[in-house]
């Protein structure tokens, strides 16, 4: 069986199947890319409400013989601040991508007029 010698990639052949250099540039706008980001924030935020609420699960309990543990006050103060700060953050980044979101159909929002 006859092996194929691999292409040289200093050949001339080799030159000719690589795309052209273009002069666009790779990375986005700074102001979209910050755009982009906030709206991963607004849908992971459910996410991370969910996640939060699940810390107090992997506290420990007290004991019946008084060994220590998370007292249920505890817990239900931290599970109120967790939902208490949800809607917070949601208002923030609400506020941060309201004048800026674009419709579906493509068309460019026009910003409001303090």
């Amino acid at each position: 069986m006859a092996k194929t010698p691999l292409p040289n990639p200093a050949s001339p052949q080799s030159a000719r199947a690589v795309a052209p250099i273009t002069k666009t540039p790779v990375f986005l706008e700074r102001q979209s890319y910050r755009m982009r980001r906030m709206m991963d924030a607004v849908r992971l935020l459910p996410f991370l409400g969910v996640a939060l609420w699940m810390v107090p699960l992997m506290w420990p309990l007290p004991d019946a013989n008084g060994g220590q543990g998370t007292s249920m006050s505890v817990a239900l103060r931290y599970i109120f601040g967790v939902w208490c700060l949800l809607p917070f953050c949601a208002w923030l980044l609400w506020r941060r991508t309201r004048n800026r979101i674009v419709p579906e159909s493509g068309a460019t929002p026009e910003p409001k007029k303090p």
